[in-house]
């Protein structure tokens, strides 16, 4: 909790207390009128009043003499572990004679909904110095707690992508080669930009699916959009998936430019994918217009760049080689995407 936040609340705790210590005519009137759960107890911890917003709070209404140090159904420590009531932190504040602030623990209602609190047990003591009892509020801080665990999730997955992007990134520093360094320099940048447009789009959605259509048209555009035909149903794209399929399509349209359909000025590459009965996924690369193709005869590079991200996918791909251009066929499960 923030100190403003908690500095406001032992001020209304602090009101609380006044108001117990000193039995002032309103002071119930003060209590039911306040947002917070606030409830007191004797000595032994029985409880001996309690405001409306516990029973909100709680789900139940606690039975007066009978229920002990807290009015909650049930308690639960904040990584998970079974919190008897007289473990509680009221009945920890009545057994140290020391008030506890902002205590956390989670609260289960008897319909089973849990709610995350901050609990402020204060010991009152009566004008002897002898213990009367105490006074705890209940803070319902579950939207704060839910909202940390966000960022924590956030965190360990910004810490997993980057270091999956860095060993991408060692893997094409090693699988590029070149005749001269020029060379090396512009396929790596390639490849590294290639990845860098796939995670943008991975960032820009918050790390959740990725539009296939949208990667598409991102890696297309770094290549001239009007030169492309695409076509294909919605597909949402995990990270990893849209990672591999980044670089599968980035090393096509780079054969393409040095020796396919784009090294020429009236070539043309289309781009469909498709589902079929099974949730089947096949994508299906085909270049027209282009000099006759052959099939190398080594592999290079690209070739293996793209068989480590079909790898990836868990997919298999078929290329062949005809007059008219290249066809490249990947086909995996929808699931594995």
């Amino acid at each position: 909790m923030s100190e403003p936040a908690e500095a406001a609340n032992v001020e209304v705790l602090q009101a609380a207390v006044e108001a117990f210590r000193n039995r002032d005519l309103g002071f119930r009137d003060l209590l039911e009128d306040l947002p917070a759960a606030i409830y007191t107890t004797d000595v032994d911890g029985r409880i001996t009043y309690f405001n409306r917003a516990c029973i909100d709070f709680s789900g139940r209404t606690p039975v007066l003499g009978e229920n002990r140090w807290c009015v909650t159904w049930k308690l639960y420590a904040p990584d998970g572990r079974p919190l008897p009531h007289d473990k509680s932190p009221m009945a920890l504040a009545l057994a140290n004679l020391q008030a506890m602030h902002g205590v956390e623990a989670i609260a289960e209602r008897p319909d089973g909904q849990r709610i995350h609190l901050a609990a402020f047990p204060t010991p009152v003591f009566d004008r002897s110095g002898e213990c009367a009892g105490a006074v705890n509020m209940l803070i319902d801080i579950t939207e704060q707690t839910q909202a940390q665990e966000r960022l924590s999730l956030l965190a360990r997955e910004i810490d997993h992508r980057s270091n999956n992007l860095l060993t991408l990134v060692q893997s094409l520093v090693r699988l590029t080669t070149a005749d001269s360094i020029e060379g090396y320099r512009d396929e790596l940048e390639g490849r590294i930009a290639a990845l860098a447009r796939a995670n943008a789009l991975i960032a820009e959605a918050r790390w959740k699916d990725i539009d296939l259509a949208t990667l598409v048209a991102q890696e297309f555009g770094a290549f001239g959009r009007e030169r492309f035909e695409t076509a294909g149903p919605a597909i949402k794209l995990s990270p990893g998936s849209a990672q591999s399929l980044g670089m599968v399509i980035h090393e096509l349209c780079t054969n393409a430019v040095k020796h396919g359909a784009l090294s020429v000025a009236h070539g043309k590459v289309q781009l469909t994918w498709a589902i079929d009965d099974t949730q089947g996924f096949m994508l299906v690369w085909k270049e027209c217009g282009g000099p006759p193709t052959i099939e190398p005869t080594r592999k290079n590079t690209g070739n293996a760049v793209i068989i480590g991200a079909v790898r990836q996918l868990r997919a298999e791909i078929f290329r062949e080689w005809r007059p008219e251009g290249l066809r490249c066929t990947l086909q995996c499960a929808l699931a594995r995407l």
